[in-house]
């Protein structure tokens, strides 16, 4: 019975010895089981991770910018602009620091020299900014659809009744803080050798005692597409060059460089560059807005509408299309809208507005 109970246990250990190897010989499927889902599970993770980094993605502090639809530090996007009265005359050429403006105008003056407004929102590191030339009164309206605080030297006489009004921020050249604001330059004749800088113009804002802060019911202007994304247009045409043989003096044009996705800036038969970098001007966007007008008096001064609506161009990645333009009131924001009456979205970036006189659009070649 003593053999017989010693067997018995023997036999029991080993049963149980065997049983607990086979535990333990499963364990380690199962640990090979989970540390493959997890793998999977990262690798799906991260390519998550990395397509949705295909779409910029903004930093602390960061807003979207009303003039260029891209992600900016707040204390730039939402600090008021200004509107920059630049000198186009030959004798004026190159610019200084207009490649930093977000948005730029151009539109005929007398003699159907073109005069054009830059709309800067980063101009902080900007000393040399010009050269500065006088204001026209549809100008005017154009900035306040920013609410920007308006920079010039001068102005027409038809302009003198909107800038005596309070709601018009403006910094004048020949005003009694003109001599704090601008200074000339040695290197051109006057009237071509005004120019400003970031501290010129905050002593004149300081001075004057304009907030820089949006109106509280400011939504800003265009309709951009969300950074990464690209605008579709309902009905597109080729636009790899812009030819605006409207403009008689200057004769400027665009060209698509598709590598850039932007259009390079031509006039006077060259490139048109910033002074202070040396590089060629380039836009996302062209905005062709066609206007009607009539002659203020025999010297040639323009009294453009800028409120009636009209049509016109949008030009974006190499096409165009048609588009019509409106306003709800005299100093509100024009929208723009396509073919089927949704307002139009531009590309984020920098764009060019020309103010095209409506008996001249003949003389616009796109193609």
């Amino acid at each position: 019975m003593k053999k017989f109970g010693l067997l018995c246990f023997c036999l029991t250990a080993i049963l149980l010895a065997g049983c607990g190897k086979e535990k333990e010989d499963a364990q380690p499927d199962k640990g090979i089981d989970e540390a493959k889902i997890q793998i999977e599970t990262s690798q799906g993770e991260e390519s998550g991770q990395e397509e949705e980094s295909q779409e910029p993605q903004p930093e602390a502090g960061q807003v979207v910018s009303y003039l260029t639809g891209e992600y900016v530090p707040e204390a730039i996007g939402r600090r008021r602009p200004i509107a920059v009265m630049l000198n186009n005359a030959k004798e004026g050429c190159p610019q200084s620091g207009i490649a930093n403006a977000g948005v730029v105008y151009e539109a005929p003056t007398e003699g159907d020299i073109t005069r054009l407004m830059g709309i800067f929102e980063d101009y902080d590191q900007l000393e040399k900014i010009g050269s500065m030339r006088s204001c026209r009164d549809y100008y005017i309206h154009y900035a306040q659809e920013f609410d920007s605080i308006y920079v010039h030297y001068g102005q027409a006489v038809y302009a003198l009744p909107y800038l005596e009004q309070d709601f018009i921020h403006n910094i004048n050249g020949i005003s009694s803080v003109g001599d704090q604001v601008f200074y000339r330059t040695s290197d051109r004749k006057a009237p071509h050798n005004a120019y400003t800088s970031y501290q010129g113009i905050q002593t004149g804002i300081g001075l004057l005692g304009y907030d820089q802060n949006y109106g509280a019911d400011y939504q800003g202007h265009y309709q951009f597409a969300v950074p990464g994304e690209e605008v579709t247009l309902t009905n597109p045409s080729p636009a790899q060059t812009v030819k605006l043989d409207c403009y008689s003096v200057n004769h400027p044009w665009f060209e698509y460089d598709a590598a850039s996705g932007k259009y390079n800036r031509f006039q006077y038969g060259e490139a048109q560059i910033d002074e202070l970098t040396g590089q060629q001007l380039q836009y996302d966007n062209i905005i062709l807005e066609y206007a009607s007008y009539q002659p203020y008096d025999e010297n040639g001064y323009l009294n453009i509408d800028t409120t009636s609506g009209g049509q016109g161009k949008f030009i974006t990645r190499g096409q165009a299309e048609d588009i019509s333009w409106r306003k709800d009131s005299e100093w509100g924001v024009t929208r723009y809208y396509d073919g089927n009456g949704q307002e139009i979205q531009l590309n984020t970036g920098k764009t060019w507005v020309c103010i095209i006189l409506n008996d001249k659009t003949s003389q616009i070649t796109i193609a």
